[in-house]
């Protein structure tokens, strides 16, 4: 046990954040792809994230749920495309587009 003290004693502590303030992802991780592309102006759709991730859609969608309850970061909808009509196989040709609020 004295040599595994020994051995963290040599270590530099972690930087510690502040409570209350919210948590950087690492780098090169999914959910940092995932922020990345909801902060570009044209915004993403759930279908670009999985694609980019390799995630499920309930996934992504779950994510987007978390990043409010933990980090307080609010996922808006920029625009909603509706692909019905003549031709069209209803609900699954739509789409929303999404980005981080601010």
């Amino acid at each position: 046990m004295q040599a595994l003290r020994a051995a963290l004693a040599g270590k530099p502590p972690r930087a510690a954040r502040e409570p209350g303030a919210p948590r950087k992802p690492r780098e090169g991780t999914k959910q940092e792809t995932v922020l990345a592309m909801l902060r570009r102006e044209e915004g993403a759709t759930i279908a670009q994230i999985c694609e980019a991730t390799g995630w499920q859609g309930h996934t992504v969608r779950g994510f987007f749920a978390g990043l409010k309850k933990r980090q307080g970061i609010e996922v808006q909808v920029l625009e909603r495309v509706r692909q019905v009509g003549p031709n069209k196989e209803g609900a699954k040709g739509s789409y929303s587009i999404y980005r981080v609020a601010g």
